[in-house]
């Protein structure tokens, strides 16, 4: 996929850029693999926004992807490239010998007429072939690993991105994820072999409000910007700083913020990490 670039006819256009889907075979989704998306706009079940910042947006289909491939053994056809709303990579529509359908995430490379299966054995490791970790080369790349045996893919799931198989130590396989961060999962856990496709994904750029408005995002200011009764940073005269010198910066709801460590540590997983991820240099 590459990115598509517009003259810049207005200023919506100058900064933009969308995606070139001349690699897409099929516009309209398979009707049995989809479910209806229900709008909620930030709301619970009462009725109550506990999410802000959300409302709008164009329809969408929920296509149903296959991230646990369980159907084993059983050689697949890729019958269409597709578009997926919902998710960076796009999605094959596979079809397997024995008629069935589903949707799995498309590695870079697929093609319309592609043979892929899903095997608890070693089978060739071959971009879009999927196994469990111990089988498969060390060096090889990997996306939709799983973190427990048959939980179905969770991890490395966004558009270009691959984990690289490290190693295979006793019971558990070694990868470096994307992040960097390097972890210690089960060796009898799947992955597919390959990188996901659409890797230019991220090189899209909305260029102005309204497209943020397609996808259901709506406006955000700071709170400084706001009044007393919106956020503890609101008010005073003209453009006022933060302040709260004692209390210092908070969230909407009086809580610290900016800079204060809210993640908890004492997760059960943290041991499985070998290595956390590179700090971002400043």
């Amino acid at each position: 996929m590459a990115i598509k670039v517009y003259k810049p006819t207005t200023p919506g256009r100058r900064k933009s850029s969308v995606q070139d889907f001349s690699d897409i075979t099929k516009t309209k989704p398979e009707k049995s693999l989809t479910q209806r998306v229900k709008m909620r706009g930030g709301r619970n079940n009462m009725g109550r926004i506990t999410v802000r910042h959300r409302g709008g947006g164009t329809k969408r289909l929920y296509r149903i992807v296959d991230f646990k491939r369980s159907n084993y053994d059983v050689e697949g056809t890729v019958v269409a490239i597709e578009y997926d709303p919902n998710r960076g990579p796009r999605v094959l529509l596979v079809e397997y010998v024995d008629g069935t359908k589903t949707y799995i995430l498309g590695y870079a490379g697929a093609n319309v007429g592609d043979t892929v299966v899903s095997s608890q054995n070693k089978i060739e490791a071959i971009p879009g072939a999927r196994m469990p970790m111990e089988h498969i080369p060390v060096g090889m790349f990997l996306y939709n690993v799983e973190l427990r045996v048959g939980s179905g893919g969770k991890l490395v799931r966004g558009a270009g991105m691959a984990a690289q198989l490290q190693a295979i130590e006793g019971d558990y396989a070694q990868i470096k994820l994307p992040s960097g961060e390097m972890r210690l999962i089960p060796k009898e856990a799947l992955a597919t072999v390959g990188r996901l496709g659409n890797a230019d994904f991220r090189l899209v750029r909305l260029g102005k409000a309204g497209r943020m408005r397609y996808r259901g995002r709506r406006p955000t200011v700071k709170g400084k910007n706001m009044n007393p009764v919106d956020h503890p940073h609101g008010g005073g005269e003209g453009h006022s700083p933060i302040g709260l010198k004692r209390r210092g910066p908070q969230t909407p709801w009086g809580k610290k913020a900016l800079g204060v460590k809210t993640r908890k540590r004492n997760k059960a997983s943290n041991k499985f990490i070998v290595q956390r991820r590179k700090k971002k240099k400043r």
